[in-house]
């Protein structure tokens, strides 16, 4: 038996790695593709990405939809209404230890990428077969399980702050 328009699992699985996350008195950071339909300072914006910090204490009038993620944070002191698309949310994880998931990328409509195909000729026809998200269980030592390359570790250096806007 088979859906005809299945549902996303992606939007259930960023509210319960975000309960996870608050739960475990961890901060949850979300990974964000930014393009025309993310709406987010571009200021803070690098190499097509963002990272924003969607604790309790750092926004306000969270909400976690099954489409967007929607809240108000503070950049810099000013106050800013964010909406994510839930397709543009590439990880989600806790800022303290890196746990979390990645999301893959969202392969383009075929409309999609006859357009794209113009713009970048270069673009590898393989795209779509590399969306594949390996999950990755560590010992009690904190040593990965597997002989793999290690997860990617959260971005460091400077983060923008978010806070609370009341």
């Amino acid at each position: 038996m088979s859906a005809p328009a299945s549902t996303s699992t992606r939007p259930y699985l960023i509210r319960a790695l975000y309960e996870w996350c608050t739960d475990s008195g961890f901060t949850p950071y979300v990974a964000v593709l930014v393009d025309d339909n993310v709406r987010v300072p571009r200021e803070y914006v690098k190499n097509g990405e963002i990272v924003l910090n969607i604790s309790f204490d750092a926004t306000s009038s969270l909400k976690l939809g099954n489409e967007f993620i929607e809240f108000k944070a503070r950049f810099a002191g000013t106050p800013r209404e964010i909406l994510v698309p839930v397709a543009n949310v590439i990880a989600i994880y806790a800022r303290e230890n890196g746990q979390g998931m990645a999301f893959p990328m969202s392969v383009p409509t075929d409309a999609d990428s006859n357009a794209e195909d113009a713009q970048a000729p270069d673009k590898p026809a393989e795209l779509g077969e590399t969306n594949v998200v390996q999950l990755v269980h560590s010992d009690a030592d904190g040593a990965d399980a597997h002989d793999g390359p290690e997860p990617p570790k959260p971005p460091s250096g400077p983060r923008p702050m978010l806070k609370r806007v009341k």
